[in-house]
């Protein structure tokens, strides 16, 4: 099993912590990890990207090229789009249809592109699009989209229900475990649906 896999968001929607939890579990299920954050000015919005790749074997590189990404974790509609050449013929994505609105888009040097969706349609074999942002306030915090849009990549994933849990328990604080295995739970019932 080989999984390349991007978390794409923009800072301070939990980008880091969704990338911990995989990046662990695979490693609790003895496979090779390798994990790379790359971010801009993540503490006033930026892009921050992390790249997670998972093998069975040696993992050589931390780092995914364009068309190697099986699966594309999108946080915002935006990043999806701007992370798609990433994506490989085939691949997977999980988008959270919330819109951030960049800089050059508020102050009107720039559009939101009108096209996203269509795009994202065009270019993923899989493409889940849904309002994480609505089913993590469901669960009792609109911090919890990360592991909302965790619950809902799950079935694409080699890792079961139980080993998701464990991973949470072992790795957010405890007074909030409750609600994250609420969000995971949310996110996997939209595959389900």
């Amino acid at each position: 099993m080989e999984k390349n896999i991007l978390i794409v968001g923009v800072g301070g929607q939990g980008t880091l912590l969704a990338s911990v939890l995989l990046g662990n579990l695979a490693l609790m299920k003895n496979y090779d990890v390798k994990l790379s954050e790359v971010h801009g000015m993540s503490q006033r919005g930026g892009d921050v990207v992390t790249h997670v790749k998972i093998s069975d074997s040696k993992v050589a590189s931390p780092l995914i090229e364009k068309g190697e990404a099986d699966i594309i974790i999108a946080f915002e509609k935006l990043e999806a789009y701007r992370w798609l050449p990433y994506l490989k013929k085939g691949g997977a994505m999980y988008v959270n249809e919330q819109q951030i609105m960049p800089m050059p888009v508020v102050l009107g040097q720039v559009d939101y592109p009108a096209d996203i969706d269509e795009t994202l349609a065009k270019a993923a074999q899989t493409l889940v699009k849904f309002d994480a942002l609505a089913l993590a306030e469901e669960a009792g915090s609109s911090k919890a989209v990360n592991v909302v849009l965790l619950g809902a990549t799950s079935n694409a994933l080699p890792f079961t229900e139980e080993e998701w849990m464990d991973v949470i328990e072992k790795y957010v604080k405890p007074k909030f475990v409750g609600l994250n295995k609420e969000a995971f739970a949310k996110g996997q019932a939209v595959q389900n649906r």
